[in-house]
């Protein structure tokens, strides 16, 4: 076998750190040999190597070569071999976050910050639409499963995803790759390692993704939606003045610039989410799209997302004698200028936009050590993130329908800017005991300062007739629709962990733990001038705190061959933080819910070259003492009614059950070796809002890829073929239910649906120096 392949299976097992995942790391790579290898990870900040197999935590780890394997260049891709983690798409390709284990939040205002935390190289990411970044010269990804906190970063209720970059190394190399496929699209990404000397050496990396779209606009139909066109690049330099002193200098940037805010239009002219496909729209001059083409439509203002983010981090690792000091500070940038035709029509109805002007500066600071039966760490971490936000829409049509024209109107458009500024600290620390060489207590704790400032104003504009920017310089304000809103609140929060590890044996791992999660509360920004939704009751919601019962095990048998692992799981959520769709506004209430659920994972390597992975969720999660909600608008044209019921619903995003599976097969052939392989993922029947209508329910679907790859012998490149989402599925990723028309208590009269990418191929070659 070439042995630039590495196994797979054993790579899972790779890039995870003692106790949860974020202390400083070096892989010990391996080779595959005809049986399977478990990979382990040399932990500098506590002196040790530990195998993922060793870590009593709910854990999928992703390595370099499984990523290349599987064809995953961006950071929303990395999900669907976890089983029990999805990834939430709130505004398509332009938003991201990610749920665990029915732990999610799918809205996309963008002072909301995730339950689940997304790192890079340790340092915490706040910003959803900054974290659709491209995937690149990447070490390892991990997806921890269960509260988060006692150990390092932000405190996360759902868990965490941990993208770590390739480091600088002591010797010159490198690699290039480039991809072409399906609507022309080129993809190129490099890295180069340069030492300068013995104790300073460099590595840059940089990407880029060009080309056409998918989604034809039959009024400009050589201009098509959801194009590619992004960059990013990353310069790190590394300093070791001594052994014992460690600094890691990381600067990077990243852009996107494409034609987006596609939506499928179907028609709803009743209310209650109740589709009508048939039926033309009446509050669109009875439009009707039925021609069955999810890729097509007719929109007048095509959208767009122009986003650029930059950042720089410096690291320090000193070894203490006995103990290490880490710190990292970082400073990072997002910004980005969002609109959309969100009535998916030839009509000037409605076009939604937002904006995000985020600065985050963090520091974190920790001390870690370990002695002959006690490992501990403890830390000091603290955050500033200013947020300077606008959401609203550029509304002729709906403002027509609701009140009057815009010639008596005077407006046709709102634009609401918010700010919000969060001041948090946090102390925390774990310790593990072993009582014996088979059991290990461990405990940890963490208390949270967190203070949050916020602004709102909901304001009236005239637009221009030809405007397709939310913040068009040459709009008009008219005034302030409400009077504005300023809040402030200073939440004290803890979290904690209690566990108990078994190791009967090298081969398994029982553990039982009990998690304390918090996460703050926060503030809305709604989009429609409501005197209702402007007060604090709405506003306004309070922290969530999660109790999570967990009992697991991880297992290597048929003389390493096979590796089982397992999880159950028991969630009491109080004040859960549900995201709920009331007409055109997005809000997080405060409610409380109970999940239960398992994972299981199988990996196999029954026979030389031949791997074998499958992955089994499943999740019974209420959401439950919801409030109940009516909002009316009193119009001419009549009443606007949205109404969320206290009743027992389920979580955004969240199917019942959850299935991937993956079968590589690599073989020799007179030149070298050839590796083909089939995955995949079935999600169940999910919802995107707490109302559980038919326009807001995907009904599951299955996604499965393909690919080939040939190595020659003794050479340092590498082609492969593949293709994704094979079968061709038309899948949802996003809908909004803007059903029923202004005369009946609606809105729209259609509901705006958002499909996954179409089949897809392509070829890449990648050459390694």
């Amino acid at each position: 076998m070439n042995n630039r392949i590495k196994n797979l299976v054993s790579g899972r097992a790779a890039g995870l750190l003692a106790g949860a995942a974020l202390l400083a790391t070096t892989a010990i790579v391996q080779t595959a040999s005809a049986q399977m290898l478990m990979e382990e990870v040399v932990v500098t900040a506590q002196k040790r190597a530990q195998s993922a197999q060793d870590v009593g935590i709910s854990i999928s780890a992703f390595s370099r070569e499984q990523l290349e394997a599987m064809g995953y260049t961006n950071a929303q891709e990395v999900t669907a071999m976890a089983p029990g983690v999805s990834t939430l798409q709130p505004n398509g390709e332009a938003n991201y976050s990610i749920g665990i284990r029915g732990v999610a939040n799918n809205d996309f205002t963008t002072n909301v910050e995730s339950p689940v935390a997304v790192y890079v190289d340790e340092v915490y990411i706040s910003q959803m639409s900054g974290a659709g970044f491209m995937l690149f010269d990447i070490e390892r990804v991990e997806i921890l499963r269960g509260p988060q906190g006692t150990l390092f970063g932000r405190n996360a209720t759902g868990g965490l995803v941990h993208y770590v970059t390739t480091k600088p190394g002591p010797e010159f190399g490198g690699y290039g790759s480039i991809s072409y496929g399906s609507f022309d699209r080129i993809k190129m990404q490099g890295a180069v390692n340069l030492p300068l000397n013995e104790k300073l050496t460099m590595r840059a990396s940089v990407a880029t993704h060009q080309g056409d779209g998918y989604v034809t606009n039959r009024l400009q139909p050589d201009t098509k939606l959801n194009n590619a066109n992004e960059t990013a690049g990353r310069l790190q330099v590394l300093f070791t003045p001594n052994e014992d002193v460690e600094i890691l200098l990381n600067a990077r940037f990243g852009q996107q610039d494409i034609r987006t805010g596609f939506f499928e239009n179907v028609s709803a002219e009743n209310p209650d989410g109740v589709l009508t496909p048939t039926v033309p729209i009446t509050n669109l001059d009875n439009y009707l799209d039925n021609d069955g083409d999810v890729f097509a439509g007719d929109y007048d203002s095509p959208g767009h997302n122009k986003l650029k983010t930059y950042g720089f981090t410096g690291t320090l690792k000193w070894d203490l004698d006995g103990m290490e000091l880490t710190s990292i500070t970082d400073y990072q940038s997002v910004n980005r200028n969002y609109i959309e035709d969100s009535d998916a029509s030839p009509f000037k109805y409605f076009n939604f936009f937002l904006t995000t002007d985020a600065k985050q500066f963090s520091q974190e600071l920790r001390l870690s050590g370990e002695t002959e039966k006690m490992k501990w760490v403890t830390g000091f971490y603290y955050m500033d993130l200013d947020i300077d936000d606008t959401n609203g829409g550029i509304m002729p049509g709906l403002f027509e329908a609701l009140f009057a024209p815009v010639e008596v109107l005077g407006f046709n458009g709102i634009r609401n800017p918010y700010q919000t500024n969060v001041k948090t600290w946090s102390l925390f620390g774990q310790v593990e005991y072993a009582l014996n060489e088979q059991v290990s207590l461990i405990a940890g704790f963490r208390y949270i300062d967190e203070k949050k400032d916020h602004f709102y104003r909901d304001v009236l504009y005239l637009y221009p007739d030809t405007s397709v920017n939310g913040l068009d310089p040459n709009a008009v304000e008219i005034g302030d629709a409400l009077p504005p809103y300023t809040g402030a609140r200073h939440d004290k929060n803890w979290s904690a962990r209690l566990q108990a590890n078994y190791r009967p044996s090298d081969d398994a791992l029982f553990y039982a733990s009990w998690n304390r999660g918090v996460k703050s509360g926060g503030f809305n920004a709604p989009l429609l001038p409501t005197d209702i939704y402007v007060t604090d009751a709405f506003m306004k919601y309070s922290p969530e705190t999660l109790d999570a019962f967990e009992v697991g095990f991880k297992w290597d048998f048929a003389d390493g061959k096979a590796r089982l692992n397992g999880a159950a799981y028991y969630y009491d959520y109080n004040d859960y933080q549900a995201f709920a769709i009331i007409g055109l506004d997005t809000f997080t209430l405060n409610a409380d819910s109970k999940n239960k659920g398992f994972e299981l994972e199988l990996q196999l390597n029954p026979a030389e070259g031949l791997d074998v992975q499958f992955g089994i969720a499943y999740i019974d999660a209420d959401v439950t003492n919801v409030p109940g909600i009516t909002i009316d608008i009193a119009t001419p044209a009549g009443t606007v009614a949205a109404i969320l019921p206290g009743a027992t619903l389920r979580p955004v995003q969240t199917p019942k059950w959850n299935f991937n599976g993956l079968l590589r097969h690599e073989f020799k052939v007179a030149s070298g070796a050839v590796a083909v392989q089939v995955d995949g993922q079935y999600r169940g029947e999910h919802t995107f809002g707490l109302l559980s209508t038919n326009a807001l329910t995907e009904d599951g679907y299955f996604v499965g890829n393909a690919s080939i790859t040939y190595l020659p012998e003794d050479q340092d490149w590498s082609l492969r073929l593949f293709v994704k989402n094979i079968t061709d599925a038309e899948y949802l990723v996003q809908t909004f239910d803007l059903s029923g028309t202004v005369a009946n208590g609606g809105l729209f009269g259609m509901v705006e649906q958002y499909y996954g990418q179409p089949r897809t191929w392509g070829v890449n070659a990648t050459y390694n120096f």
